[in-house]
């Protein structure tokens, strides 16, 4: 018998050969957790904020949507969970991370999560959400030759202690060109290639363990990740964030033309994977 699906783990199912994935996006922090922390508020301040509504396009097109509500502070599903770091040398946070990106503590002194805890909550809530990653692209992958997984995110602008300057507005990820045909690189490069707006593939951000681990063009599935700055949709204070201006207010009108964009991301990533395979 198959296990019911998690209360915080969202999936609508679709047909086209297409698997958006959201990991980043999730804001509750389970009570066993949040009595550890020293601030609720600096515990959400890296979430991915309104990420799920630049991507509404999705099910339209008939993608598959993958979803935790967990916030990444309880655990972080784009982390390698063997512990290895994504970005050696590099600032970075753990698998379930005890600061902010901006290096603040999250947790109460001595509070911080023990290896047991971060066993118990790998079980609970990393390892059902890349089970049902992987029984999404199966499932799709039998009916299609080639398969794309989209795995979205985003980031304040400017983090000092991640990342040097201003980021660019879209930053794509494919491990150096090891989690897809370069064909459906280019394609995405094309679509944001746009005035106004910057662009790097495998910059700072070159994918996280989920366009990593189930990124196998080889097999037919392509994965590449999508870390946007936000300014590209939010009205992004300058300078320092705290409370009084983090996180800023959603404006539809002010995001449409980035979900405009990226709504072509995603139909650019749907042909690719519709297109005849290349004879070599």
């Amino acid at each position: 018998m198959t296990a019911p699906r998690p209360r915080w783990l969202t999936l609508v199912r679709g047909t086209a050969p297409l698997v958006v994935s959201l990991p980043h996006t999730g804001t509750t922090i389970p009570a066993d957790i949040a009595r550890r922390l020293g601030s609720r508020r600096l515990a959400l301040k890296d979430t991915d904020w309104y990420v799920e509504r630049l991507y509404t396009a999705a099910v339209l097109l008939g993608a598959t949507v993958l979803r935790t509500g967990i916030s990444r502070t309880a655990i972080d599903a784009n982390r390698d969970p063997s512990g290895t770091s994504l970005y050696p040398g590099r600032a970075t946070t753990e698998l379930c991370p005890t600061t902010t990106f901006d290096g603040e503590p999250l947790y109460k002194p001595g509070r911080e999560p023990a290896a047991a805890d971060i066993a118990a909550r790998r079980g609970r809530y990393f390892d059902p959400y890349h089970a049902a990653l992987a029984a999404e692209i199966a499932r799709l992958r039998a009916e299609h030759e080639r398969v794309v997984v989209y795995d979205c995110h985003s980031i304040r602008s400017v983090i000092p202690r991640l990342f040097d300057g201003e980021l660019p507005h879209f930053n794509i990820g494919t491990d150096g060109g090891r989690s897809c045909d370069p064909r459906l690189t280019a394609a995405v490069e094309d679509v944001v290639a746009a005035p106004g707006l910057t662009r790097v593939t495998n910059g700072r951000f070159r994918g996280g363990y989920i366009t990593r681990h189930h990124g196998r063009p080889a097999d037919g599935v392509h994965a590449v990740q999508m870390e946007l700055a936000m300014r590209g949709y939010l009205r992004e204070p300058v300078g320092p964030v705290d409370k009084t201006n983090w996180p800023p207010a959603y404006h539809d009108v002010f995001a449409a033309p980035m979900r405009e964009t990226l709504r072509r991301v995603l139909e650019a990533c749907l042909a690719f994977a519709h297109s005849p395979r290349t004879v070599r």
